[in-house]
C-alpha cells in the first residue's frame, strides 16, 4: 500500500462526503470486494463505471427529488445532467486514487480537475492564434513531477457521458496543437504560436451512455487522440478499455 499525500486524502474524503456520490462509491467498493485480488479489482472496476453509474441512478434521482421538495433546486433534469458529468469525473478520480493507494500507479503521478494545481500548465495548454488564446477541452489532468516538483509530463483528458453534444469540439485543440508543432502553411497563415517545453498527451474518455461509439463519425474522432478510453466492459479495435489507464500512464508519464 502507498500512502497518499494530504491533498489526495482530502480529495478522497471530499468525494466520499458528496451526497450524490455515496451510492456510486459503495458500488465501486462492493465490486472490488467481490474480486479474488483487490489490487487487480481496482483496475478492472474502471470498466464497470458505466454499469455502476446506471445502478446508482435511482439513488441520485431520490436525492434530487428530496432537494426539489426542499426548494433547493427547480429543474431536476438540468441538475441530473450536471450530476451525470460530475459523477463520471469524480468516479474516475476516486478509482485512480484507490489504484495509486494499491500500488497500481506510480507515486509521482497525480490527477486533478483543478488545472491551477498543475505546474507550468499554462505553458502546455495555451495556443496563441494571432494574439488570441485557445485552450483545450480539459476535465482531468494526469501528470508526473520531477524531484524538484516541476512538471515532468502530463496528459489532458476530456470526458463525455454522451457524444451527442460537442462531439467535434473535443479534438479541435488536439488538431490545432498538431498544426502548431509542425512546419506547414497554416501555421504561418493563422499566426499560430505554441512552444511548450513539455508536449502534453491528449486523451478522451466516455461511458457511451447512448451506444454512440459505433457511429462512423465518432469512430473517426477517436483516431485524433493519443489515447481514447471507454469506461465500459466491452472490446473494440478503435477504443481501449478504461482499465488500461494505469499501465498507459505508468509507461507514458
Amino acid at each position: 500500500m502507498i500512502q497518499l499525500n494530504k491533498d489526495e486524502q482530502k480529495t478522497l474524503a471530499t468525494i466520499k462526503a458528496t451526497p450524490y456520490m455515496q451510492k456510486t462509491i459503495a458500488l465501486v467498493e462492493e465490486f472490488v470486494s467481490q474480486q479474488t485480488n483487490r489490487k487487480a479489482g481496482y483496475m478492472t472496476v474502471f470498466d464497470e463505471v458505466f454499469c455502476i453509474l446506471n445502478e446508482a441512478k435511482p439513488a441520485v434521482d431520490a436525492y434530487l427529488s428530496e432537494r426539489k421538495t426542499n426548494g433547493e433546486i427547480k429543474d431536476e433534469k438540468q441538475a441530473l445532467k450536471s450530476i451525470a458529468g460530475n459523477s463520471f469525473s469524480l468516479t474516475l478520480v476516486y478509482i485512480f486514487l484507490k489504484n495509486k493507494e494499491s500500488g497500481n500507479i506510480r507515486q509521482d503521478i497525480f490527477v486533478t480537475s483543478q488545472i491551477s494545481k498543475v505546474p507550468s500548465f499554462k505553458e502546455v495548454s495555451i495556443i496563441n492564434v494571432d494574439g488570441e488564446t485557445q485552450k483545450p477541452d480539459c476535465d482531468l489532468v494526469f501528470y508526473s513531477l520531477n524531484e524538484d516538483n516541476t512538471l515532468k509530463k502530463c496528459m489532458i483528458l476530456s470526458l463525455k457521458t454522451s457524444l451527442r453534444e460537442r462531439a467535434g469540439q473535443t479534438y479541435k485543440w488536439k488538431l490545432l496543437m498538431e498544426i502548431a508543432t509542425s512546419d506547414n502553411p497554416l501555421k504561418e497563415k493563422y499566426n499560430i504560436e505554441y512552444n511548450p517545453e513539455k508536449m502534453p498527451l491528449v486523451a478522451f474518455a466516455t461511458v457511451n451512455f447512448y451506444n454512440e461509439i459505433n457511429n462512423p463519425q465518432h469512430r473517426g474522432m477517436f483516431k485524433f487522440f493519443d489515447k481514447s478510453f471507454i469506461a465500459k466492459n466491452i472490446d473494440a479495435d478503435f477504443i481501449d478499455r478504461m482499465s488500461t489507464l494505469p499501465e498507459y500512464i505508468n509507461i507514458n508519464l
